[in-house]
């Protein structure tokens, strides 16, 4: 499926060369998701401009480390608080900064998002937690168990949309566990079961439903 929007990427200079690709649309636009996995999520851009009532809304992801290993010392913050933190740095401000100089981009945190898929979904979660201020909602797809609730949860809570898979019931149990846990915590939390297993069509799918959940006309 082709996009009549733009993907532009960049490499920065963090770990000796990370890359980051945003997805542009063709208006300007509303809202902004930022995501871990850069070389996966932004190509679902398709499926938000296929969508209906979803704003006009740029997708920035930052490239995920080659080892696999890395990739979840990066995502979750209890496995190389160091790595993490290293990581965190970069995504959470050197990005934004790059996004707001290269394409003008000046959204408050009502209409940013962050979004990841497995390890993403930690990481993603993370550094909402950590960074109400800057994002005003999670979007978390099938998260690994890496990186848990602990209590208490912090007072002030993204909004937060988290999917999984009737057919992956270790990530069905995570993205429960979190939704429990938000909600219970007084968050305004969404919590889906779709068809499908990991890496199923149902992440890049749920992608335009939690935008026009959290940023909707």
């Amino acid at each position: 499926m082709s996009i009549t929007g733009e993907l532009v990427t960049e490499t920065f200079a963090y770990d000796g060369g990370r890359r980051v690709t945003a997805y542009v649309p063709p208006g300007a636009p509303e809202a902004v998701v930022f995501a871990g996995d850069g070389q996966l999520v932004p190509q679902w851009a398709a499926v938000l401009e296929a969508a209906a009532d979803v704003p006009p809304t740029m997708v920035v992801g930052t490239h995920r480390a080659a080892d696999e290993t890395l990739r979840l010392h990066e995502y979750s913050p209890d496995f190389d608080p160091e790595r993490f933190a290293a990581h965190e740095e970069f995504f959470v401000h050197d990005v934004p900064r790059w996004a707001r100089s290269r394409f003008g981009l000046a959204l408050p945190a009502e209409r940013t998002a962050v979004f990841g898929v497995s390890a993403g979904g930690e990481l993603a979660l993370a550094v909402a937690l950590r960074h109400p201020d800057l994002y005003g909602a999670v979007f978390c797809a099938s998260p690994g168990a890496g990186f848990r609730p602990s209590a208490p949860l912090p007072t002030t809570l993204p909004r937060a949309y988290l999917v999984a898979g009737t057919s992956e019931p270790f990530f069905r149990e995570n993205a429960t566990r979190w939704a429990v846990a938000l909600h219970d915590a007084g968050g305004d939390v969404v919590m889906t079961e779709r068809s499908g297993s990991h890496g199923g069509a149902f992440w890049s799918e749920e992608l335009p439903l939690m935008v026009r959940w959290a940023f909707g006309r």
